[in-house]
């Protein structure tokens, strides 16, 4: 029997999809022969073609392997903000056929210490201005952009495969420590050639890259399938509305990869759609749910609808998307090409009627093959259904009579802040180091603008109680930790809520805080 959902897939579309059995330098080198001339990134009023951005990536790659001795399947950890420079990083640890652990350029020391020690990176790619935060770090090169010389040294000849791992982006849960997601050339292009094929980006493409390239998103649908179809990448560094407004109006930018809140935001500024953005024909979003009346604003203002999708860092991206044709609201969309997803019961795995709310399990090309150095976790996150091994996705939600699927709540912890994904147990540990706490509990609070914002509940120990204040607090916590990471809200407690077996009882601190906001 025919899933329903193909009853709404678009009509020039096919069912199935394989993606080239190439790597991702072999994908960039064919379209560098195809389009050598033509600009494939434009970064700060600067144009790269195709064949600068060849010969940027084959000097470092050089430099990696001869100065360095990066090898084949070494880690590479990547701290960049978007740019030329990440471009240019990335594709070469690629060509040097290693392996891109890409990091938040808002990690400080103590989180990048974690991601080199448990990746085994020896090398970091960074920029002057992240270049402190490496100086007690133990790795045996850090590599400057600025500082790297063109020299005429040879690039070795790639030995990858497409089943090697390449690209191995952390994510975490709720046991607290970031998991390194093992996705190999495979994995990743499945996605990058449904995004072009879906989304029908080509040569002529003009993509807006606003979205983070460190972020399964920004990485996937504005970065690699902008260059694997030969299209160009106008890149924004950091996000900023009205200039995101003026990129799109003097390049004429076509598509535009997001989370809701740059959407919103650019629909509130007051002068950014005094600029023509006409020529946006495909806006495409994850992460987080765009609200109805902004969907319905953004199409009213600039005649686009908002296509909504959904993924994992383990999926390398999609799972789920809208069809363009007929996309639902609020709504994660159907399963991508040759995705199988289902809804079932999270004790007895068995598959849920429609409409009725369970946990969402997928299976597909885009799976990543592994945690690293941790296979105890990674065995734990599958399950069969039916016959069939899923990936336990650990978000609650339901299908409907039409295959669409909506996001209702989270197994996990996790705290979705405009699209970042925030891990309790990562943020408690980190708390835990300020000599005041006695107990703190992490939650998420609603907030207007991201969806959810980060609040801590926290029981000071006695000496200190009545001497140090909550802004004390949040202002040591933005020092330790990613700005998205450190808490915005705090909240005094006598005592945190337990079982009887001593559990923390977390879930009841997050219902009292959503019941709360309803109440207001």
């Amino acid at each position: 029997m025919e899933p329903r959902h193909f009853r709404h897939w678009p009509q020039d579309m096919p069912r199935s999809l394989r993606a080239p059995r190439i790597t991702l330098q072999e994908m960039f080198l064919l379209s560098a022969r195809k389009y050598p001339d033509k600009p494939a990134t434009i970064f700060e009023g600067n144009a790269f073609t195709y064949k600068e951005l060849q010969n940027r990536i084959e000097n470092l790659a050089a430099h990696l392997q001869h100065a360095c001795g990066v090898q084949r399947g070494d880690r590479v950890l990547l701290d960049m903000q978007n740019g030329h420079g990440f471009v240019i990083a990335c594709l070469a640890i690629l060509r040097a056929d290693a392996v891109v652990v890409p990091v938040s350029p808002m990690n400080l020391a103590q989180e990048l210490r974690h991601y080199l020690e448990d990746s085994d990176a020896r090398v970091a790619i960074t920029e002057d201005d992240l270049f402190s935060r490496f100086e007690d770090l133990h790795l045996d090169h850090v590599v400057l952009l600025s500082r790297i010389p063109e020299k005429s040294l040879q690039v070795k000849a790639s030995e990858s495969k497409p089943e090697d791992l390449c690209m191995m982006p952390y994510t975490s849960g709720s046991t607290g420590r970031p998991k390194g997601c093992m996705h190999t050339h495979a994995t990743v292009l499945h996605n990058v050639a449904g995004a072009v094929a879906w989304k029908h980006i080509d040569a002529n493409t003009v993509a807006l890259a606003t979205a983070p390239f460190f972020h399964v998103t920004g990485l996937v649908h504005s970065f690699f399938a902008a260059l694997y179809a030969g299209g160009t990448m106008v890149i924004q560094r950091r996000w900023d509305p009205l200039d995101a407004a003026r990129l799109v109006e003097r390049h004429r930018c076509t598509h535009w990869d997001n989370v809701p809140t740059m959407v919103v935001d650019l629909l509130s500024h007051p002068k950014a759609l005094e600029h023509d953005v006409s020529s946006l024909k495909w806006i495409f979003g994850g992460g987080a749910a765009m609200p109805e009346a902004i969907a319905q604003k953004l199409f009213e203002l600039c005649g686009v609808r908002y296509i909504e999708g959904y993924g994992l860092t383990e999926t390398i991206s999609q799972t789920h998307i809208n069809p363009p044709q007929n996309p639902k609201k609020q709504c994660l969309g159907i399963p991508a090409f040759d995705t199988e997803a289902h809804v079932v019961d999270p004790v007895t795995l068995e598959i849920l009627p429609i409409d009725t709310q369970g946990e969402i399990v997928v299976r597909g090309p885009q799976l990543l093959t592994g945690y690293w150095k941790n296979e105890e976790a990674y065995a734990e996150s599958w399950c069969e259904v039916a016959g069939k091994r899923f990936f336990r996705t650990g978000d609650l939600g339901r299908v409907d009579a039409d295959g669409y699927f909506y996001i209702s709540d989270r197994l996990k912890r996790m705290i979705n802040a405009a699209g970042f994904k925030v891990w309790p147990a990562e943020v408690e540990a980190a708390m835990y180091q300020h000599p005041a706490i006695k107990e703190c509990c992490i939650i998420a609070s609603p907030d207007a603008r991201k969806g959810e914002t980060v609040k801590a509940v926290v029981v000071l120990k006695e000496d200190f109680l009545g001497k140090i204040t909550a802004e004390d607090i949040l202002s040591w916590s933005r020092s330790q930790m990613a700005t998205y990471k450190a808490p915005r809200l705090l909240e005094f407690s006598r005592a945190l809520p337990r079982t009887a077996s001593g559990k923390l009882m977390w879930r009841a601190l997050q219902e009292r805080e959503w019941e709360s906001e309803t109440r207001r």
